[in-house]
């Protein structure tokens, strides 16, 4: 019997064998192609919420609320699965999820407001009291035999920040709601960060107090050589209406010292961009600007070595104005907020648009008048 030489099989059978790992290869190359399109895409889009928590009930519930008013879902949801479990459909809304809110106050966080730069502070009241021990105890020097005379004892003084309720109204088509290529939460996200950070702002600075915060700019204002506690400190430029005509750097100079030092080392100036753009052409003897560019984009911007806050909300340079403020704000100005923000849809009142009714409580105060003095454009 003759045997068949099996090299010719073997040798063909391992041809196949590399036709087909070739296949599979070139199959993952086009499939790891696909991938990585598809991660640079993502990588572009940022969206407020993780397929983790697109995926949880309350997620898919407010949605589909947002969406199409559906309330079923949100309704029924145990109080173990609500985001929040006040969310009740009583009083005409719904909380929104955590998630969506915290976006939110990033956002405002970014914004150019005393919000970046002041105290912070949440609560789950309709106000927020804030103890001030403006005194010291008293002292003195003692010899070895003779008697402690007693001493002064400091007083506190309690000042209360109501919140107010801030809203906003964004409307949407239910056209563009109905179409799920639509990144609802994005679109809600920035309509009511605009909102809310504009008012807020405006308020912080010059709020009257009246159902809205009160701002920095209503308080009493005296010249700082009379300063008392329940006002600021003012100094003057000079001239009335611009700085001085002759070295008018030395009018930043007085505000600067006019803050006692404990307060200076976090201090900060604010001001609008059109006062920043005539403050920043200021130079020395040896004509080097006083201003200083930030070196990175998160960085600001320095004045004499201290940080500038752009803040639209401040006034323009006027007589008698008091366009620039400087101090540790910090310790001088207090944010009380309500963590929650309260979302109702409206598909009635601007048909073919749905309403979204935003809310949020917050109030604003200075706390310590001692920590903040103002510039103030007047000859004395």
């Amino acid at each position: 019997m003759t045997v068949q030489d099996p090299s010719p099989a073997i040798d063909r059978f391992v041809g196949q064998l590399s036709q087909f790992r070739r296949a599979i290869e070139t199959s993952m190359t086009q499939t790891n192609t696909r991938l990585d399109a598809i991660e640079r895409r993502s990588a572009t889009r940022l969206p407020l919420a993780t397929a983790a928590h697109e995926a949880t009930p309350h997620a898919k519930a407010f949605a589909a609320y947002l969406r199409a008013g559906d309330d079923t879902a949100l309704s029924s949801l145990s109080p173990e699965t609500k985001a929040m479990s006040s969310a009740i459909a009583g009083d005409g809304g719904y909380l929104v999820d955590p998630r969506t809110a915290q976006t939110i106050r990033s956002v405002q966080l970014a914004a150019p407001s005393l919000r970046s730069r002041a105290n912070l502070v949440t609560v789950e009241a309709g106000s927020y009291d804030v103890l001030i021990d403006r005194t010291e105890f008293g002292a003195g020097w003692a010899s070895e035999t003779s008697d402690a005379a007693e001493t002064a004892t400091p007083a506190l003084e309690r000042i209360s920040i109501p919140l107010h309720e801030l809203s906003a109204l964004p409307k949407i088509s239910q056209r563009l709601l109905d179409d799920a290529a639509f990144d609802l939460e994005a679109w809600l996200a920035e309509r009511i960060a605009e909102r809310f950070s504009r008012m807020e702002g405006t308020a912080f600075v010059s709020g009257d107090g009246n159902d809205k915060p009160r701002g920095i700019l209503t308080y009493p204002q005296v010249d700082d050589a009379s300063w008392a506690w329940g006002s600021l400190g003012t100094v003057p430029t000079g001239a009335a209406g611009a700085f001085a005509a002759t070295d008018p750097g030395d009018a930043i100079i007085d505000l600067i010292y006019a803050l006692d030092a404990p307060y200076r080392a976090n201090a900060a100036f604010v001001m609008n961009s059109t006062t920043a753009g005539v403050v920043r052409k200021f130079k020395d003897a040896d004509n080097r600007y006083l201003w200083t560019e930030a070196t990175a984009l998160t960085e600001p911007a320095r004045l004499f070595g201290y940080p500038v806050l752009i803040d639209e909300a401040m006034p323009d340079i006027a007589a008698d104005a008091t366009a620039i403020a400087f101090g540790d704000l910090k310790s001088a100005y207090t944010i009380a907020e309500r963590p929650d923000l309260r979302l109702m849809r409206d598909p009635f009142s601007a048909k073919p648009h749905v309403l979204f009714y935003a809310t949020k409580r917050v109030g604003g105060a200075v706390t310590d008048f001692a920590a903040l003095k103002l510039l103030k454009f007047a000859a004395a």
